[in-house]
């Protein structure tokens, strides 16, 4: 479980053909291999932890499913990806509750000027357009951001200059694809819905 608030940008140093090796500042044991790391919104398990001088090393398996449901089938070296740890019992619930379970991929469509903000358009698969709602969540490369305004298929998001400079988001340009999560909230309740009588 994470909260979508991003506490490091890591690097792709590696990719095989099952998954990748990433370079992050965390501070990581080899005695913590097996933990969750949402990287670019997909969470997955560190399954090998090297110790460098300036942070750590870390490799991940990646499902056919995670390549065919996300972006990371376009990852290469050097990509800067954003990380954040897994939630711990007393930690700040800052952003809102993020799984990591990756629903699908978004598109930006523009990116305009708004003050010191960025505000940004971005068009869902339009199955999962019906989660988006406005003044609702989701999360954007693992980003959690509120939803400012719903067109069909379309969505807008503000990203304020902090998240622009300690995130992936500040070099984002249009065309760009993103990992989406809708809210969960979201998906239950319209779950639900199918089921009224």
């Amino acid at each position: 479980m994470f909260t979508g608030l991003i506490t490091d940008v890591g690097e792709v140093v590696d990719r095989s053909a099952g998954g990748f090796k990433l370079k992050t500042a965390y501070r990581l044991t080899p005695e913590e291999t097996g933990l969750s790391i949402c990287c670019d919104g997909v969470c997955l398990t560190a399954t090998e932890i090297r110790p460098l001088a300036t942070g750590t090393e870390f490799s991940v398996d990646v499902s056919n499913e995670t390549l065919a449901k996300s972006t990371l089938g376009s990852w290469h070296p050097g990509r800067r990806v954003n990380l954040e740890r897994s939630l711990r019992v007393g930690d700040e619930l800052g952003g809102h509750i993020v799984s990591g379970h990756v629903d699908g991929v978004a598109k930006i469509i523009s990116i305009t000027p708004d003050g010191e903000s960025r505000r940004f358009l971005f068009e869902a698969p339009e199955h999962l357009s019906r989660y988006i709602a406005p003044k609702g969540s989701v999360a954007l490369d693992g980003t959690s951001l509120t939803v400012n305004e719903v067109a069909e298929s379309r969505f807008g998001v503000n990203l304020i200059p902090h998240s622009l400079t300690v995130t992936t988001w500040g070099a984002k340009t249009p065309g760009d694809l993103v990992n989406l999560e809708v809210d969960v909230f979201a998906r239950y309740v319209a779950r639900l819905m199918e089921f009224r009588p």
